[in-house]
């Protein structure tokens, strides 16, 4: 909400200044997100009368003006602008004059006449981004003011961040009610708020129909004919500036005066063009099929369940959001039908953002309008448009279901309560006197006790923490004394079989690794093509499309992450995130915590020393991340093979397997065609470890050491290409049983000396016996079962 200081003092004016009313809003739960002047600095402008208007000798689009500035002589004005003419009172820029932007205005000569000054557009007083012509004074601005006085623009416009929950701090008076209880004076009796005791008198009798099949949506609807009007009428300069200080652009008479009264009021409004009209108005739910053409000339395709205003031949607008062009005030327009309704916040909510808008109207009715304020709202808004554009109006009329309308129920209030929730004790006036400040009607039922039910404009409050906040705000968050809080400290103790998440965490900062903290809910079909065997849970009304679903790996967000920081020439990236994943459904959802990582670009940082073997991250980089991972589940042994997954590429894919053959993860090569299709650069490699797989670790136990020496043995076999040192691995544990105390695998071999299509793998066993020195014999002949068993299970051949 954006609004002119200076308009908000007409209805309450505390002596304090705007600075102090910024923070006393912000302290209060208005916080003020912007402040900043209504125009910007200029100096030396002031209302000039045109006395004379005469074409240029030598120039065809330049006029020569006498102006009348308040001088003893008027002066002479060359001036470009097609809307001049006799009698204008526009801004006149005198000698000496510096507009904004530091433009000095001197003496001149326009194609050799003289010019004295300058007239000015909105435009060139920083009145207006754009501007078509000079900007009309009315004709009763008194020549030679400064248009700095005359227009009132030394003032500021505060703009307000309000909760969705403050709906009714969408307007000036209910800025004025925030500002006057927190200042403990009075609303000043403005004429917004006089209208109800002095309502527009009917002059015609005419009325259109009104039908509402959708009491549940719009328990109250009100209507007035308004005929004769003249819409050449210009909008007042006082309206054009509070609209304008609003962040509202002037468009006609008739949409000014709505806008007005719903910046002023809170209540939005329209006005139909009656003559396009047919036979009644008819508030109901769209009908299948049924379509509309926007004032913004979108054609939308309705809803069964979007409220519309229709007359008997279709829809004239999306109730609570925009209006139809079939129905829109035009330049012919003389004949009016005004409404002003109150419509169901949940009737509302998320329609506008269905169909890709957003409206001011929409803005307040999904949040709360006052159901008390249509009556008010079109008694002033018929006011104004009878000052402004004239004409003759009807009767209102009304239709309202009473027992749709909200209905407000006593909240109670216990001062045992409020002291256990504000550490501070009020005194029973205090607390009276700031509920009945709000507008509430609050009665103390007995001593420490209240029942307090909330005036209409406040749909926020409804159980007793609500009243609790109120007096907070209104007492002063600073005024509540910072109290310790006493509690009996209990220290959870952590079992040491359990790997805590800070131990992971410090495990990969300590490799390099920096922690991303992704969205929950991402792009489903990046999600899609990530991981297209496992179905995603869809919001009902998510934020945006690109954040639709919920995320069933939490690659898709590392990789958004990722996308975002090579866009910004980062080349080397190393992310993990500990997080949850989410499958199954809405009502039935499974949550499993999994640790994702994903790096890309150069081994080991950029530094002189490296320069000569400076290389890419490769597949066997991650895996030693992971493996290292791994290991912090001690006592638990993990297996990689070799398997497909729709994110990576079909050669560099592995998932992790448990001793029981329990899937645990996966890692490799992020695929081409995903990589291209998100415009990567350079190869990208991905890992996603289940959490719980290692959370649970074996302690360690102390076994006697050995006092008989352990025997290294090396071998070197032959294999073909497609035998994994797993599983020559598992191979040799299996034959050499308990005398094998380590495997280490030190050399892999292609080349010379080895047929094509197999490949040379040396490891090294070494072996040991707890109880007596191994002899040659013993030690032999483990190694020829190791041989034999590689032979007989893989076709593996000693190498010679």
């Amino acid at each position: 909400m954006k609004f002119s200081v200076q308009w908000l003092r007409e209805w309450v004016n505390p002596a304090i200044s705007t600075e102090e009313l910024s923070k006393q809003l912000t302290m209060a739960g208005l916080e003020v997100d912007a402040e900043s002047p209504v125009a910007a600095e200029f100096s030396g402008v002031v209302v000039g009368e045109v006395l004379s208007v005469e074409p240029h000798p030598e120039a065809d689009k330049l006029q020569i003006c006498t102006v009348q500035v308040g001088e003893p002589e008027p002066l002479q004005i060359v001036c470009g602008a097609k809307n001049v003419h006799v009698g204008m009172r526009v801004p006149t820029a005198c000698v000496g004059a510096v507009l904004p932007g530091n433009f000095k205005i001197k003496k001149a000569k326009l194609r050799g006449v003289p010019s004295m000054g300058m007239l000015c557009s909105e435009q060139e007083i920083g009145l207006a981004e754009s501007a078509e012509g000079l900007m009309p004074l009315p004709a009763d601005a008194p020549v030679g003011t400064n248009i700095r006085d005359y227009l009132q623009l030394d003032d500021v416009t505060l703009e307000l961040g309000l909760t969705p929950n403050r709906s009714d701090c969408l307007s000036i008076a209910g800025i004025a009610r925030e500002v006057a209880v927190l200042n403990r004076c009075e609303v000043t009796a403005v004429e917004a708020t006089a209208v109800e005791a002095t309502a527009v008198e009917a002059t015609i009798n005419d009325q259109v129909s009104i039908n509402i099949s959708a009491s549940e949506a719009c328990p109250r609807y009100l209507g007035r004919v308004i005929k004769g009007i003249n819409l050449q009428a210009a909008t007042p300069l006082w309206m054009q500036e509070r609209l304008r200080r609003s962040g509202v652009r002037s468009i006609s008479a008739v949409v000014d005066v709505t806008n007005y009264v719903m910046l002023e009021l809170g209540q939005p409004m329209h006005a139909f063009d009656l003559n396009k009209l047919t036979g009644s108005i008819n508030v109901r739910f769209a009908q299948a099929d049924e379509a509309i053409t926007l004032l913004n000339d979108d054609v939308v395709k309705l809803n069964d369940d979007t409220l519309v205003i229709a007359d008997d031949n279709g829809p004239v607008a999306m109730a609570g959001v925009m209006g139809g062009s079939e129905s829109a005030v035009e330049d012919g327009t003389v004949d009016l039908f005004l409404e002003s309704a109150f419509f169901d916040p949940d009737t509302i909510a998320g329609k506008a953002r269905s169909y890709g808008l957003h409206t001011d109207s929409s803005h307040r009715f999904e949040r709360g309008v006052d159901p008390d304020l249509p009556h008010r709202a079109m008694e002033r808004a018929t006011a104004l448009l009878l000052a402004i554009v004239g004409g003759n109006t009807g009767p209102v009329s009304e239709v309202v279901s009473e027992p749709q309308l909200p209905q407000r129920v006593p909240v109670t209030l216990r001062a045992s309560r409020l002291t256990r929730m504000l550490g501070v004790t009020f005194v029973d006036d205090e607390v009276s006197d700031i509920l009945t400040r709000l507008g509430m009607k609050a009665t103390l039922t007995q001593p420490g006790e209240w029942q307090a039910i909330a005036p209409s404009f406040r749909f926020d409050i409804a159980i007793e923490a609500d009243l609790i906040e109120e007096l907070a705000r209104i007492h002063g968050y600073d005024n509540i004394p910072s109290v310790a809080p006493h509690a009996r400290f209990e220290s959870n103790a952590t079992s040491e079989q359990q790997l805590t998440q800070q131990r992971i965490r410090q495990l990969f900062v300590d490799r390099n690794y920096q922690e991303a903290i992704t969205y929950s809910f991402v792009d489903e079909a990046l999600q899609q093509r990530l991981n297209p065997d496992v179905t995603a849970i869809k919001l009902a009304n998510p934020i945006s499309a690109e954040m639709s679903v919920m995320r069933t790996s939490l690659w898709t967000g590392l990789l958004q992450a990722l996308s975002y920081n090579q866009n910004r020439q980062k080349k080397r990236i190393r992310f993990f995130e500990l997080g949850v994943k989410f499958s199954g459904q809405l009502n039935d959802r499974k949550e499993e915590k999994v640790i994702s990582g994903v790096v890309c670009g150069s081994h080991l940082p950029e530094q002189w020393g490296e320069q000569q073997t400076a290389r890419e991250v490769d597949f066997f980089d991650l895996k030693r991340d992971v493996e290292t991972l791994l290991a912090l589940a001690k006592g638990r042994e993990f297996t990689f093979n070799a398997e497909p997954h729709a994110a990576l590429h079909p050669g560099q894919s592995a998932v992790i397997s448990d001793a029981d053959g329990v899937l645990c993860g996966h890692m490799g090569l992020l695929h081409p065609k995903i990589a291209a299709n998100m415009g990567f650069e350079g190869n990208i490699f991905l890992f996603e470890i289940n959490y719980q797989a290692i959370a649970a670790r074996v302690l360690p136990h102390f076994r006697e050491l050995s006092k008989f020496p352990a025997v290294r043995r090396d071998i070197a076999v032959i294999v073909d290409e497609s035998v994994t040192a797993q599983s020559i691995r598992n191979c040799i544990t299996a034959t050499a049983g308990e005398l094998l105390q380590e495997l280490c695998l030190f050399d892999v071999y292609q080349g010379k000396g080895i047929d094509s299509g197999r490949k040379s793998i040396a490891l090294g066993l070494t072996l040991q016996e707890f109880s007596r020195t191994l002899t040659e014999t013993e030690i032999d002949g483990v190694v020829a079962e190791v041989l034999s068993s590689l032979n007989k299970n893989l076709g593996a051949t000693l190498r010679e």
